[in-house]
């Protein structure tokens, strides 16, 4: 019998790759840190049973056209806003996406660019690594104070609710807006609902933790930042076209916010010549919000154990989108 053929569009930990090996004719693109190109794309998938995919690769209309075989798309990512899953559902492919997994790891990043960017982190890092400290001085690197400070936030999903946890041990005050109300976790978690207005209005550090929907792409823009405490500190690390980055320039430049910490933005990967990087109130990182190694290990199996479910059959996979 002739084994499934599948295409994995990056080189992915051992322990995943081997169990597609195992059971599948697998073809993978062999570059770690470069994305494979468009067109080797389209001409890799052309007799595949499933692909494996990150989110640098768009799955198109123009990708299923090309892979009339494909059964299935797994994505090792919890977005999934980079494939087309209404062209999919059209054609019967499935797509299946990692949540959960990356749950408490993303959490743990979140609060910890939240920390970096009230604190000042990194300035004070290279302020000491470029031998600019000369003295002490009370008003040296000063920064915003995270406990017992507001908190909001935007999107009240699973790793939502695990920054919520971690801020309750700075007995912060707790303060969220979601496209439906949770009153459960109201009593659970001690954190009260508000409209995105107030929530903007009040908060003294806000994140961002929505998905990317043609609903909420700019969801924060000019209008959103004019609302923001002048020492407000903003985080995102959802998707980021949920923010809009020439109004968040601005406010920045303009001290309409204090600062901002960033693991994800409009177009990836950023470049050192974008305006958000010549600011020093900006901490940004490359999109390390699961990027730890036993959960990045996990996020790999699981999606290669939907992807292997998708093309035989034996049973559905786990995590449908």
């Amino acid at each position: 019998m002739q084994k499934p053929k599948i295409y994995v569009t990056r080189k992915i930990p051992n322990e995943a790759l081997k169990m597609l090996e195992e059971r599948c004719d697998v073809t993978c693109w062999s570059q770690e840190n470069e994305p494979v190109s468009r067109q080797e794309l389209l001409e890799a998938v052309k007799d595949v049973d499933g692909i494996y995919c990150l989110l640098t690769e768009r799955i198109d209309a123009e990708v299923f056209e090309a892979a009339p075989r494909l059964r299935i798309v797994s994505t090792m990512a919890v977005g999934y806003d980079n494939i087309d899953v209404v062209e999919a559902k059209r054609r019967g492919v499935m797509v299946t996406n990692t949540p959960g997994v990356l749950t408490e790891t993303t959490a743990d990043l979140t609060f910890a660019l939240l920390m970096a960017t009230a604190r000042r982190l990194p300035e004070a890092e290279a302020f000491v690594k470029e031998d600019k400290w000369s003295t002490w001085s009370p008003m040296l690197m000063t920064g915003q104070d995270v406990y017992g400070a507001t908190l909001g936030v935007i999107g009240m999903g699973r790793i939502g609710e695990a920054v919520i946890r971690r801020a309750r041990g700075f007995d912060m005050k707790l303060l969220y807006h979601n496209r439906t109300r949770k009153p459960e976790l109201e009593t659970e978690l001690g954190v009260v609902y508000t409209s995105m207005d107030d929530l903007l209005k009040q908060s003294d550090f806000i994140i961002v933790l929505t998905p990317l929907t043609s609903e909420t792409k700019h969801l924060i823009g000019e209008r959103e930042f004019g609302l923001m405490k002048d020492t407000a500190v903003f985080i995102n690390t959802s998707r980021g076209p949920v923010v809009d980055e020439e109004a968040l320039y601005e406010a920045l430049v303009n001290n309409k916010i204090w600062a901002a910490g960033l693991d994800v933005f409009e177009k990836e990967p950023i470049r050192g010549n974008h305006p958000l990087l010549t600011l020093s109130n900006v901490v940004a990182l490359p999109h390390i919000g699961s990027a730890g190694i036993a959960t990045r290990t996990k996020m790999a199996v699981l999606a290669a154990e939907s992807l292997l479910a998708g093309v035989f059959r034996d049973e559905p996979p786990r995590r449908i989108v």
